[in-house]
């Protein structure tokens, strides 16, 4: 017995080495080359303390599946959504699903959507036009300090994956902006509106695919009205082209219009080509941070004899008042602030707060 036991615990000890150094059963193989018993007393010993120290199995992932403990939680879309660039987000150029197509927010921002007080240096208290019966014959009684505010939103319709002109994707968007004129400090006159601008369109974008340089080709339908009776009805229509462009933080949009004609009897403004011009550009600045914006808004007629246009300096300055609006300030000078005032140049200044875009 005793004898049988001693190879045993001699077994045991060479196994405890055999496992801190090159396997249980191949040290037992080198140990006993020779000596079959001891060898098989070996192997006996290896198998009886593998499963007396033997662990609950780990269970294999499924294939294609990280093991549990490697798992890592996706990063969520939110979180995608900020490393794309201003230009990707507001003509949504990548696609990107993040809103429920039952619910209001499939209403996505357009233009710049704001509220605040502006004084003018030369409030519009008599517009004119050309056209018959266009024209006011006793001056208003105005302040030049007013309450401005405007609201802008789209909503896409349709997408389409194409090839043409070297373009990679199709959205067809309607859109709406309306600015409004607010008398608000004129209460002799109870506070009335002075100007209500509504401005439906139609736009097809096509997208690029480029990451910068050149991003999308936008073709649009335009309405602009103030539903107003004689002597104050301005209105018009356009279809533009526009070409959008993005480097970095910096971007830029370049728009050409051309007004559908009216007849002599339906035309309110018949001039106003004249002042507003044929198109305009929007160089658009942010940080990467998104603490703050800059957007310079250019409007020219790019006549040589009679050269008259429109400059807008918007500024969302990095003061947060709440979580969604930002302190903003804005500068104007020349024609077209809003449509009764196409023909009437005015410098104005105005603070207030902006909604965030994004």
């Amino acid at each position: 017995m005793t004898r049988n036991i001693i190879p045993i615990l001699l077994s045991l000890t060479i196994v405890s080495v055999a496992r801190a150094e090159t396997g249980d059963f191949a040290l037992c193989a080198k140990t006993y080359p020779e000596n079959d018993a001891e060898r098989l007393k070996c192997y006996d010993a290896v198998a009886m303390q593998g499963a007396a120290g033997a662990k609950e199995p780990t269970p294999e992932p499924k294939m294609g599946l990280p093991a549990l403990s490697e798992q890592t939680v996706p990063e969520a879309k939110t979180a995608q959504s900020d490393e794309r660039s201003y230009m990707t987000k507001v003509w949504n150029l990548d696609n990107h699903v993040d809103y429920d197509s039952s619910a209001l927010d499939r209403l996505r921002p357009h233009q710049q959507s704001y509220l605040m007080i502006q004084k003018s240096s030369n409030i519009n208290n008599q517009p004119y036009s050309p056209a018959p019966g266009r024209s006011v014959a006793t001056p208003y009684d105005l302040d030049a300090a007013e309450a401005k505010f405007q609201l802008s939103f789209k909503t896409d319709f349709a997408t389409q994956d194409v090839d043409l002109w070297g373009m990679k994707t199709l959205r067809l968007w309607g859109a709406y902006t309306q600015q409004s004129y607010w008398q608000v400090f004129n209460t002799r006159n109870s506070s009335p509106f002075r100007e209500t601008d509504y401005e439906p369109e139609m736009i097809a974008t096509l997208g690029t695919g480029n990451e910068t340089g050149w991003k999308l080709l936008n073709l649009g339908l335009l309405h602009q009205s103030n539903g107003r009776s004689n002597p104050d009805s301005r209105s018009w229509n356009r279809v533009y082209a526009q070409g959008g462009w993005e480097w970095g933080g910096f971007s830029l949009l370049g728009r050409g219009w051309w007004r559908i004609p009216e007849s002599a009897a339906k035309n309110d403004n018949p001039d106003i080509t004249h002042y507003m011009g044929y198109g305009d550009l929007v160089l658009r600045w942010e940080p990467d941070n998104g603490t703050q914006s800059v957007e310079l808004l250019l409007r020219n007629n790019l006549s040589l004899s009679q050269n008259l246009g429109y400059m807008q300096l918007d500024w969302t300055l990095p003061v947060e008042l709440g979580k969604a609006a930002r302190l903003h300030a804005e500068i104007t000078n020349g024609y077209g602030e809003s449509l009764i005032d196409y023909n009437h140049r005015q410098t104005t200044v105005g603070l207030g707060i902006s909604f965030r875009e994004w």
